[in-house]
């Protein structure tokens, strides 16, 4: 280590820098640019940003979503942060609600393939979002209603390498049922992935109601969580559903983990052979 000037200032700078690690140059973000995420390597352009994060497309016309963070995105193999532009004009391309760009608008011819959620509120809020993108790749998306037999489910089905099968369950946490019954399924043409919510309600985040966060629902064995939920925010149960969904304007506005967790599937789906 060399030293120039005072040592002392020195030494007094390169400890603040070991104490309060490496920083990074910011680079503003702008559309089309090409960064590389550092954590997961997904490589791709700029094609939206918000207050939540930037949207990258790949090659492949793959979309990912990543938070803004120090140092979590690479240009030219150097790392750097990331900043919003103090104003931002207008994208001249139409983005989906999921962040990605948006086509023509018609629908290709439905894939062997097929994304399985565990009821119709999940089915919906895949659409709300997503649909664009689904239609776009050819997806179907299939509620369950309820995934207890879902090993059988997948045996009757039978994935393949051109017949991907994708399912995104409720509550995959350690120790949990749904983990239990995805640890039946083993197969490489089927992807189980997750969100560590009781009900795909609480993926999407309470400010779109104006709250700071979801009532805590005590298990009850004759009340749902979802009629827990409604009294605690003392609404009616029915017609409550589609006007939470409805708030729902952009990815943005979905939890990290559920959005993570139907951007894997996606992906997996669309990459059958």
């Amino acid at each position: 280590m060399s030293f120039s000037g005072d040592i002392l200032d020195d030494f007094a700078q390169h400890e603040a820098r070991r104490r309060n690690g490496p920083t990074y140059a910011d680079v503003v973000v702008e559309m089309g640019m090409l960064v590389e995420d550092r954590g997961s390597h997904f490589t791709g352009d700029v094609v939206r940003w918000s207050a939540e994060g930037v949207t990258l497309q790949n090659r492949d016309d793959y979309v990912r979503h990543f938070g803004w963070k120090p140092g979590g995105f690479l240009i030219e193999g150097k790392p750097v942060t990331l900043v919003r532009p103090q104003q931002t004009a207008a994208a001249s391309q139409r983005i989906t609600a999921s962040g990605s760009v948006a086509s023509d608008g018609r629908a290709k011819v439905a894939r062997a393939s097929r994304i399985w959620v565990e009821g119709k509120h999940d089915a919906e809020l895949l659409e709300h979002v997503w649909g664009d993108d689904l239609r776009e790749l050819g997806i179907v998306v299939e509620p369950l209603h309820g995934a207890d037999d879902l090993a059988a489910a997948v045996s009757d089905f039978g994935p393949s390498a051109q017949r991907r099968l994708g399912v995104l369950l409720d509550h995959l946490v350690p120790g949990s049922k749904e983990t239990r019954i995805a640890q039946t399924v083993r197969d490489d043409n089927v992807l189980i992935t997750g969100h560590p919510f009781v009900d795909v309600w609480a993926g999407i985040r309470p400010k779109v109601v104006g709250l700071d966060a979801w009532p805590d629902i005590p298990y009850d064995p004759d009340v749902t969580w979802k009629e827990g939920m409604c009294r605690a925010l003392g609404v009616q149960m029915d017609g409550f559903w589609p006007k939470l969904r409805n708030q729902v304007r952009t990815f943005a506005e979905l939890t990290p983990e559920l959005v993570g967790a139907v951007e894997q599937l996606i992906d997996f789906v669309a990459e059958a052979g």
